[in-house]
């Protein structure tokens, strides 16, 4: 299962950096994207895929039982979904402004808009 993920993940990375390497703003944006999706991917393969009861630490206890989750990696992964989707959101938002100034997402056309 891990060799998969490494496989879609380095095929997400792959897809992701065509498109950032695209002249259309809008690709670059749909790369970002990827880009974060595929590194999400890649710490939940790094932290391991065992299932395990929930890291729950009982009445006097001082750690959780043993084969408990580690909650780390899907902590991170979450923190990152939401720094993704933001920096997703600031991206749209800036290319809709280009958009309105320049008429057009190719980064071309928005280069010689810019020198004349």
């Amino acid at each position: 299962m891990t060799v998969l993920l490494a496989v879609v993940a380095g095929m997400l990375f792959a897809a992701a950096i065509y498109l950032l390497l695209r002249r259309s703003v809008l690709k670059l944006a749909l790369g970002l994207s990827l880009l974060s999706n595929a590194a999400n991917l890649v710490i939940f393969a790094a932290a391991g895929l065992a299932r395990g009861e929930p890291p729950l630490v009982a009445d006097g206890a001082t750690a959780p039982p043993p084969g408990a989750a580690d909650p780390l990696p899907q902590a991170m992964v979450l923190t990152a979904i939401v720094i993704g989707f933001s920096v997703l959101a600031f991206t749209l938002t800036l290319m809709h402004r280009v958009y309105q100034e320049g008429g057009s997402d190719d980064v071309d056309d928005l280069a010689e808009a810019d020198i004349q």
